[in-house]
């Protein structure tokens, strides 16, 4: 018996759950049933210069390496960006598993890319962004090798952050309240 049972069984019946609470609503003229609200936020914290990162509730540190400065008390924003997208990866993988009803023994996302950080410090450079994101996905199942293809088409299709990474949503800078703290200086207070 796989040891993943128990948790597959509670996700099999609240995805099941969840799909039929979305589509009563959606039925009964809720076309907003199954968005949801993200966020996240960070703040430089004093001397050290960590990043206290609020991912939805959830705080996380982020910091540099001591090449930049930093303690190396968490990841990097780029580590976190791809952590992201490898947790984002094995969940898809549980739900498509479940969907498409694979066993599933276990998962294991590894995810790597390169970035070009000389730009970012006033060097000359390409833009710095993530480039050659690779991903390698082990699945153990039980299942034929055609349904494990189905379900790794099936995760490439339903992946949120992967498909957010393959096909950027636009992203603006929206004005920050105004207050005294982040009033420019020599700026009126308001």
């Amino acid at each position: 018996m796989s040891e993943l049972r128990p948790y597959l069984e509670r996700k099999a019946a609240a995805i099941e759950a969840r799909r039929a609470g979305w589509t009563a609503a959606r039925e009964a003229g809720d076309p907003e049933a199954g968005v949801i609200d993200v966020r996240a936020s960070s703040r430089l914290a004093g001397v050290t210069g960590v990043r206290p990162t609020m991912a939805g509730v959830h705080p996380i540190i982020s910091d540099s390496a001591p090449g930049l400065a930093g303690h190396a008390l968490g990841p990097t924003a780029p580590e976190l960006l791809l952590g992201a997208l490898a947790s984002c990866l094995v969940h898809t993988y549980v739900i498509q598993a479940i969907l498409l009803e694979v066993p599933l023994d276990s998962v294991e996302v590894v995810v790597q890319a390169r970035l070009d950080m000389a730009s970012t410090l006033g060097m000359h450079g390409p833009p710095p962004l993530l480039q050659q994101i690779t991903y390698q996905a082990q699945v153990a199942s039980s299942s034929s090798a055609e349904a494990v293809e189905w379900l790794h088409a099936a995760v490439e299709a339903n992946c949120p952050v992967l498909n957010t990474l393959r096909q950027p949503a636009e992203i603006r800078r929206q004005p920050a309240p105004a207050s005294d703290a982040t009033a420019a200086p020599g700026a009126p207070a308001g």
